[in-house]
């Protein structure tokens, strides 16, 4: 079975906190914090991540309903994504809460009942979340009239540290002497 080929997404910032994020094709998503961070322009990255989790479950709900020979008249999902503040005050992501309400025709019941039993293991996204995914981060800044000690020459670009993070909270840096730090 072929994988899927990498999504690539590009964010540009604005103004503010508004971004506009191409992940391909003819539409633009804008997002943006809610106030007083931003304008809430748009969703922020909490809103969007519920979204690509019940989008998910919603699309491998209908598929194996749809495979078993089941008409679905309906689906609506409603996603709730719980902000929680942890021991150093800031913010992550507590919960995902995800409640969806097919209807389907006629339906058999046992045959139902075994999509209910299987789609959630199909939902890339869902199951990706729950097991943590690796987060590398990479900043390659560009500083226009650094003035301050150690900074880079004005409009000069700096290659970025590498950061990976793992569900489990370790942070490591690696630096461009070969040197590590970690964060627990």
């Amino acid at each position: 079975m072929a994988e899927r080929d990498a999504a690539v997404v590009h964010l540009d910032l604005r103004e503010g906190y508004r971004f506009v994020v191409d992940m391909g094709g003819d539409q633009a998503l804008t997002m943006d914090e809610p106030p007083p961070l931003g304008e809430g322009a748009g969703p922020n990255a909490s809103a969007v991540l519920g979204a690509a989790v019940g989008n998910c479950l919603s699309a491998s709900l209908v598929y194996c309903l749809r495979r078993a020979h089941l008409e679905v008249e309906s689906l609506e999902t409603e996603v709730v994504v719980t902000p929680v503040r942890d021991e150093r005050g800031r913010l992550r992501i507590g919960s995902i809460k995800v409640r969806l309400h097919p209807v389907v025709a006629g339906a058999a019941v046992g045959r139902v009942g075994r999509c209910v039993e299987l789609f959630e293991d199909f939902c890339v996204v869902t199951e990706s979340v729950r097991h943590g995914i690796a987060v590398d981060v990479a900043v390659d800044a560009t500083v226009d009239g650094a003035t301050e000690p150690g900074a880079t020459e004005p409009g000069a670009t700096e290659p970025g540290a590498t950061t990976s993070s793992t569900a489990e909270g370790t942070l490591a840096t690696d630096h461009d002497d070969g040197s590590s730090s970690h964060d627990e």
